[in-house]
């Protein structure tokens, strides 16, 4: 069971806009799969950017680091050579020593959801062991944004709070 506040936190996104480069796509100017990823922790750093921390914070500072334990994307429609995408990022589980971050991409043109995933991640120390997160950043990861994304379209989402 999550805390009031928890929950208040797990639904809040943060948006980061890009626009696909030539060399994301492939020859008939699709992009390839595999940056779908990439720009998920596109998102992921600058959703923790916006709270005020970066991983290199936590890695450099308190010895902790956030290694990716599984991954998850499918793919909805087809992204081009220079659309603007947005990539929407939140936390859909925080525990003491592991969290989640659910994503969106959006083509803001159309508002088409090009794709959706999930990654799942461990905090360990530089040996490899799993450890708890360190003091505070928890409550940062969960805390609104200090940062405001850089406006953009708006763009509505089923899934998205009201």
């Amino acid at each position: 069971m999550t805390s009031p506040a928890l929950d208040d936190a797990l639904g809040v996104w943060h948006e980061t806009m890009l626009r696909v480069r030539y060399s994301e796509t492939d020859k008939m100017g699709i992009v390839y799969y595999a940056n779908y990823l990439i720009w998920f922790e596109i998102g992921r750093s600058e959703y923790c950017r916006a709270r005020g921390f970066s991983y290199r914070d936590m890695e450099e500072n308190e010895d902790a680091f956030l290694v990716v334990a599984e991954a998850y994307c499918r793919y909805k429609a087809a992204a081009y050579y220079d659309d603007e995408l947005i990539v929407r990022t939140h936390i859909t589980e925080l525990r003491k020593r592991s969290l989640r971050f659910g994503y969106e991409i959006v083509r803001p043109a159309d508002g088409q959801v090009v794709a959706e995933g999930e990654t799942g991640h461990v905090v360990t120390g530089s040996d490899g062991r799993v450890r708890s997160f360190p003091e505070g950043f928890a409550q940062m990861l969960l805390a609104p944004p200090l940062i405001k994304p850089k406006p953009g379209p708006a763009v509505p989402s089923e899934s998205a709070p009201e």
